[in-house]
């Protein structure tokens, strides 16, 4: 399955989740700005708004946009294309928030989280996405739900 990660690039990449994924074949990262266009085609959105994502979305693409959450709006006004709004099921981080500016959704997952999760359920576990994740058995072992 083709990965899109849309990325702000105001955001460390020593503190992005992603950031060891960069190289891996399948995963494409492209930096924008607010003003920027990305033409993304027809992707499955992972977003919070969006009906479940489920085994009826297998075969399209993936697009997650990785900011913080509070940037995630103006982000997102910079994406064309045919984007299918899907969110997880219910899960529970392991990576530990401490945002002082604004509260995370409460069932917000760090990006590498999310995007391990989406491809569980949309293809089969792929623990190469975890490899390098620091509370990635933390993660794995608080949501037991998730095909491994």
């Amino acid at each position: 399955m083709d990965i899109l990660i849309v990325h702000d690039p105001r955001e460390p990449a020593k503190k992005c989740s992603l950031t060891p994924l960069r190289g891996m074949p399948g995963v494409r990262f492209v930096p924008v700005r607010a003003g920027q266009r990305v033409d993304a085609g027809r992707r499955i959105w992972l977003h919070p708004d969006g009906e479940e994502l489920g085994p009826a979305d297998r075969g399209i693409g993936l697009l997650l946009v990785d900011c913080t959450w509070r940037r995630l709006s103006k982000l997102s006004t910079c994406i064309d294309g045919e984007l299918l709004k899907r969110r997880l099921p219910k899960l529970v981080t392991a990576y530990p928030r401490r945002s002082k500016l604004t509260p995370d959704p409460e069932h917000g997952l760090a990006s590498v989280e999310a995007l391990y999760a989406a491809m569980a359920i949309l293809d089969g576990p792929r623990p190469e996405l975890l490899a390098r994740y620091r509370w990635a058995a933390e993660f794995l072992a608080a949501n037991p739900e998730l095909p491994r």
